[in-house]
C-alpha cells in the first residue's frame, strides 16, 4: 500500500539569507527538484523494495531548502490491527535526537552562555568527585571522544526490561561505568555523553531539555510534528514499532515509552515532512538555527567511524558525515525499539532525503541511500534531454521467471533497473531511441545484451502488456495492490485477507 501527499513542484525559499548558490547553478536548491518521470521511479522503487524486504510500513520524504517536494508512505502503521501507514504518523528519531542536543549546545556556546572547552565538571557539579568526569570537555561529548560507556553497564532498557533513567539515575549510571579510553582519545560513541549534555542544556538554560528544544528550534521551524520525547496525548498517531524478523518468523507490536533524561540522546518524536524543515535548516545559506560558520564545525569530519576504514563515514558534532558515490551528505541515523531512521542532507544544495521505518530491522539505510543515487543520478543529467512521450508511456515494471525489470525514466536517462537490488543504479542498461520510435540497449555490461533491440506487446485497446529484453519475453506487472503480502511477517492469528 502506498499513499502520498500533494506538495509542490518546486521548493518556496526559506526565511532566511539568501542562498550562496543561483537559480541557474548545478547546486542550486532548483537544480535538485526532478521532474515528474523521476519521482515516479522513486516511488516505484521505494515500494517494492519496503515489500520485497517485508518491512511492515515507511515514511518518505525529500525536499530542498527546507520545503518537501516529495512525501509518500508504504505498506502498514500497525501490522496487526491493519492500518495503513500515512505521511502524519508520529515516528520515534531515536539517534536524530542528538542532532538537536548538539545544536541547543552550539546555539549556547554562540550566545556565550557555554564554551564548548568547559569541563563537565562546570555545568553538572554531581560529578566533580569523579576523576574520570570531571575533566571531559563538552567539545569531547559532542564527537564522542569523551571516553564515556555507550549505554553503561547495564543497558537493559533498550529491551524495555526496566525503564530509561531519569537525571539521578542518569547521573548514577555515569559515574558507576566512568570512562573506557582516556578523553580526546578515540572515537567512542556515547548515549550516555549525550545525555549529560542535555543535562547541561537544561543547567545553563534553567529549562527542562524538552522545554528548551522547543522554544530554541521546534517553535522558530514550525515543527507541529516534532517533540523532545513520547507524546502521550497524541500516542494513537503513532506508527507501531514491530520486532524484527531474525529472532522469530512472526512480527510483535512494541511499545512507546519515555526516555526519560535519555531525550537528549534518543527520544524525539518526528514525522519525515517535519525533518525536511528541520534539517533544511542545517543547510548552507541558512542562518535561523546556526550561522554557517558555526554549521561548517559541525558538519566537518572530526573523526572517522571506524579507524580501520577511514576512508567510511565519520562524525562531527552531533552529525554523521559520509558520502554516497562522490556526493558529501551529513545527517543521522536512528534505532529505536521498533523504528529504525535516517536521514540525509546536503549542506550545499540544502537537499533532504528523510526515511522512518516501523520495524527493529527496518531497512531505513538502504533506502535512503538508493534514493540519493537515483536523485544525485537524476541532478547530473537533468540537462541531456529527455525520453520521449511514447517511450515513457512504455514505463514499468515488467516480470519474467528469471526476475523484475523496471524501464524507468531518471533525469535526461532511460535505464532499465533492478528493483531487487538495494543499490539501484547497480547494473543498469541504458536504452536509446532511434528514429522510428523504437527502443534498443545503447550501453551496460558486456554480459548482457548490448545494441539489441527491445519490443512491445499490446492488447486490443493499445496498452503495453509486455516486453521482449534480450530475447526474453516479460510481462508487464501492475503496481502492487493493497493486499496481505504487504504484510508479510504480522501475526499469524491475524485473520484479514
Amino acid at each position: 500500500m502506498t499513499t502520498a501527499t500533494t506538495s509542490p513542484t518546486s521548493p518556496e525559499s526559506p526565511t532566511s539569507p539568501e542562498s550562496p548558490t543561483s537559480p541557474e547553478s548545478p547546486t542550486s536548491p532548483e537544480s535538485q527538484v526532478p521532474d515528474a518521470a523521476t519521482l515516479e521511479t522513486i516511488d516505484r522503487w521505494l515500494s517494492y523494495r519496503t515489500w520485497h524486504s517485508r518491512t511492515p510500513g515507511a515514511q518518505v520524504a525529500v525536499g530542498v531548502a527546507g520545503r518537501t517536494f516529495f512525501s509518500r508512505a508504504y505498506g502498514w502503521a500497525d501490522l496487526r490491527g491493519g492500518v495503513a501507514m500515512t505521511t502524519s504518523h508520529l515516528f520515534r528519531i531515536a539517534s536524530h535526537s542528538k542532532t538537536f542536543t548538539a545544536t541547543l549546545v552550539l546555539q549556547l556556546a554562540d550566545a556565550g552562555r557555554l564554551g564548548l572547552e568547559d569541563t563537565l565538571e562546570t555545568h553538572l557539579p554531581a560529578v566533580a568527585d569523579s576523576p574520570a568526569l570531571a575533566g571531559i570537555r563538552l567539545r569531547e561529548l559532542l564527537e564522542h571522544t569523551g571516553g564515556v560507556l555507550r549505554d553503561g553497564r547495564d543497558a537493559d532498557y533498550w529491551q524495555f526490561s526496566r525503564g530509561f533513567p531519569d537525571n539521578e539515575a542518569l547521573l548514577e549510571l555515569a559515574l558507576e561505568g566512568g570512562t573506557k579510553t582516556p578523553p580526546g582519545e578515540a572515537f567512542a560513541y556515547s548515549n550516555i555523553g549525550y545525555s549529560l549534555l542535555g543535562l547541561v542544556v537544561e543547567a545553563v538554560t534553567g529549562q527542562s531539555f524538552g522545554e528548551a528544544a522547543r522554544s530554541a528550534i521546534i517553535a522558530p521551524l514550525g515543527l507541529a510534528d516534532t517533540d523532545a520525547d513520547h507524546l502521550a496525548d497524541r500516542a494513537g498517531d503513532y506508527a507501531v514499532g514491530h520486532s524484527g524478523l531474525s529472532t522469530a518468523p512472526q512480527r510483535q507490536s512494541l511499545e512507546h515509552v519515555h526516555t526519560g533524561a535519555m531525550a537528549a540522546a534518543t527520544g524525539f518524536t518526528s514525522t519525515a515532512t517535519d525533518l525536511v524543515t528541520y534539517f533544511g535548516a542545517h543547510a548552507m545559506g541558512d542562518e535561523r538555527l546556526l550561522t554557517d560558520r558555526t554549521k561548517r564545525l559541525q558538519q566537518r569530519l572530526a573523526n572517522p567511524g571506524d579507524p580501520r576504514h577511514p576512508e567510511g563515514s565519520g562524525y562531527g558534532w552531533g552529525m554523521i558525515v559520509e558520502k554516497i558515490d562522490d556526493r558529501t551528505w551529513v545527517g543521522h541515523s536512528g534505532g529505536y525499539p521498533g523504528h529504525i531512521t535516517k536521514t540525509l542532507l546536503d549542506p550545499t544544495t540544502g537537499l533532504v532525503i528523510s526515511v522512518l521505518t516501523n520495524a527493529i530491522d527496518g531497512p531505513a539505510e538502504p533506502l535512503a541511500r538508493g534514493v540519493a543515487q537515483l536523485l544525485t543520478d537524476a541532478a547530473r543529467t537533468a540537462g541531456e534531454g529527455s525520453p520521449s512521450a511514447a517511450a515513457l508511456a512504455r514505463t514499468g515494471r515488467y516480470a519474467s521467471a528469471w526476475g523484475l525489470l523496471d524501464l524507468a525514466a531518471v533525469g535526461g536517462r532511460l535505464l532499465t533497473l533492478h528493483p531487487t537490488a538495494w543499490a539501484p543504479l547497480e547494473g543498469v542498461d541504458e536504452l536509446a531511441e532511434d528514429a522510428d520510435g523504437g527502443l534498443r540497449i545503447a550501453a551496460g555490461s558486456g554480459y548482457g545484451s548490448v545494441g539489441e533491440p527491445v519490443t512491445f506487446t499490446e492488447d486490443a485497446d493499445g496498452s503495453t502488456t509486455g516486453l521482449r529484453y534480450g530475447g526474453m519475453g516479460m510481462t508487464a506487472m501492475p503496481t502492487l495492490a493493497d493486499s496481505r503480502a504487504h504484510r508479510w511477517g504480522g501475526p499469524v492469528d491475524d485473520d484479514r485477507d
